[in-house]
């Protein structure tokens, strides 16, 4: 197919923190320089932001190192954090508060500020835009372009109006061509092109596999008498057994509003487990119960993380470009933070590009250096510290493993003389559902706990109908013939917006459904499917959820 052919110097993949701060890097050196950095940042979601989700409390750190002057540039970091609690659900109602001692000093949140992770991005554009650089909203990259030499020149992006069965419909666009000396990958966790890029390069030969969480999010409103803005608090512990790895946040952000949700490690075993379901139990118990009572319900979201920490981190350069941020896996788990990681890659990714631009104007190049950088930064040995973490929970179980982190960073300072390691994928960990202890969940009172499809709603999701599935199947015949019978098809339990269903026709047959237009694109499918099935592909550009202000 003939396609439109637009050069830049740099295309970046992904308008989140990474991304939109590699942009900002390289326009501030540019300008310092009187040079002129050609910059293109092409971005899934219909607006920066869109497709942007997380707790989040913010560390600054790496926003004082791009921004000093952030505050006087009125950057949405509102409410700094006035108070951190810490507690474990013994049971349905009971649970215990940490004393401040014993929980791991890299979890102290001490001078970071409660955020919505959407509005900061939205801030970091604009600065961006400011800085001269081209942001694509609405445009899903969705292949990589390769040059005789097997470097990456570019990328595709994808095609607007083609119908489900595969015919141009009237209003038919085909995608772009974005050419570039050098392109940045920061399409967030489970990227797809990060994935095909990690096979190509054999990126991931030397590193752990990557380990993920499903992780969920609701904003309200409540009762200003119930507010306390600032306050940061945890749970571990209840709904989730000592097997399984998770816990639950609940952030005091400003305007009476407040941030809560509730992480389940991918590598859970039973495959009947629910993770939306065990969020909703989560909402039930007094500690936030009591917080949200006669509030209302704002927005709802869902997204995987990595977990896996930096025993998982891949290789990150490869001929013609790079990976940053979540998309090769630089989120802190003992910190329950990744903001700051993120963004410092990206900037440390614009500072190589820029002195290699300075050095010549060679087609591709070649910035391989981009590594040494990274294993000389804070974000190497700030990861490096927190290496036990992730196994640590895995191998030793919450209770165990949370001791573990109380020893690594607040006896041993992050210098134990080993490093555990984890070596199984997410996906093989399911029981067979045969031994598996089954789990009823309550239903949803529609005061503090919700069905999916009513959560979908408030997620502002969207998406063509009459359009290719973006939930590609390898083998379709897997889900009914395989999982079914081993697993129950867990994809009916796993994916927080009720895409899969096994349904029966009037026959009695079984099949599998996929409602593609309820997904919110958390890529949770891509990771679980314990045949590693389903491939996550971009839809067309602009579809999914609009998460704004999460």
């Amino acid at each position: 197919m003939d396609r439109e052919v637009m050069e830049f110097d740099v295309v970046i993949v992904g308008a989140g923190p990474a991304g939109l701060s590699a942009a900002c890097r390289l326009g501030q050196l540019s300008e310092r320089a009187g040079t002129d950095v050609d910059i293109c940042i092409v971005e899934k979601g219909a607006e920066v932001g869109a497709h942007i989700i997380s707790g989040a409390v913010v560390e600054p750190r790496s926003l004082d190192e791009l921004f000093p002057d952030w505050r006087d540039r009125d950057a949405p970091l509102e409410a700094a954090v006035t108070a951190d609690d810490f507690h474990w659900f013994r049971s349905e109602r009971a649970s215990v508060k940490v004393p401040r001692p014993l929980i791991p000093s890299v979890m102290h949140n001490h001078g970071n500020y409660i955020a919505s992770l959407g509005r900061l991005c939205q801030w970091l554009g604009k600065q961006a835009e400011d800085l001269g650089c081209h942001i694509f909203p609405g445009f899903a990259a969705v292949d990589v372009l390769y040059g005789e030499d097997g470097q990456v020149i570019g990328v595709v992006t994808g095609d607007m109006g083609v119908a489900a069965n595969g015919s141009q419909k009237s209003g038919f666009q085909s995608g772009y061509e974005l050419r570039a000396k050098v392109v940045i990958f920061a399409e967030g966790c489970r990227g797809s092109l990060g994935r095909q890029l990690e096979e190509r390069y054999a990126l991931r030969t030397d590193c752990d596999p990557q380990h993920y969480g499903i992780g969920f999010k609701e904003i309200w409103s409540i009762d200003p008498d119930r507010h306390e803005k600032g306050k940061v608090f945890h749970s571990f512990g209840w709904p989730l057994d000592n097997r399984t790895e998770g816990g639950g946040f609940l952030y005091h952000a400003a305007d009476n509003q407040v941030y809560l949700g509730f992480v389940v490690a991918l590598n859970y075993e039973n495959p009947f487990l629910n993770p939306f379901e065990e969020f909703q139990r989560w909402k039930q118990h007094p500690r936030v119960r009591g917080v949200l009572e006669g509030g209302s319900r704002v927005s709802y979201g869902a997204r995987a993380v990595n977990k896996g920490g930096f025993q998982s981190l891949p290789r990150l350069t490869f001929p013609g470009g790079a990976l940053v941020g979540c998309e090769a896996g630089f989120l802190n788990g003992a910190k329950i933070k990744g903001t700051h990681t993120a963004m410092k890659t990206g900037m440390l990714a614009a500072e190589t590009i820029f002195d290699r631009l300075q050095r010549g104007d060679a087609e591709t190049l070649d910035i391989s250096e981009f590594q040494t950088r990274v294993e000389n930064s804070w974000v190497w040995s700030e990861l490096r510290r927190a290496r036990n973490f992730s196994p640590g929970l895995t191998k030793l179980g919450t209770i165990f493993g949370a001791a573990l982190a109380f020893l690594e960073h607040n006896i041993f300072f992050g210098r134990l003389p080993f490093t555990l390691r984890n070596t199984r994928p997410d996906q093989q960990c399911l029981q067979n559902a045969s031994v598996a202890r089954r789990i009823a969940y309550p239903r949803p009172d529609g005061d503090i706990s919700f069905d999916r499809l009513s959560s979908v709603f408030v997620s502002a999701t969207n998406h063509e109908e009459d359009q290719p599935c973006h939930l590609v199947l390898a083998d379709p015949a897997i889900p009914i013939k395989k999982n079914l019978p081993q697993f129950d098809e867990p994809a009916q339990r796993y994916c927080p917006a009720g895409v899969f269903e096994v349904v029966e026709d009037l026959a009695g047959q079984q099949r599998f459904q996929i409602n593609a237009q309820n997904c919110l694109h958390c890529k949770t499918c891509d990771i679980k499917d314990p045949e590693q099935n389903i491939r996550w592909v971009p839809p067309e550009g602009g579809g999914g959820p609009n998460y704004s202000g999460m």
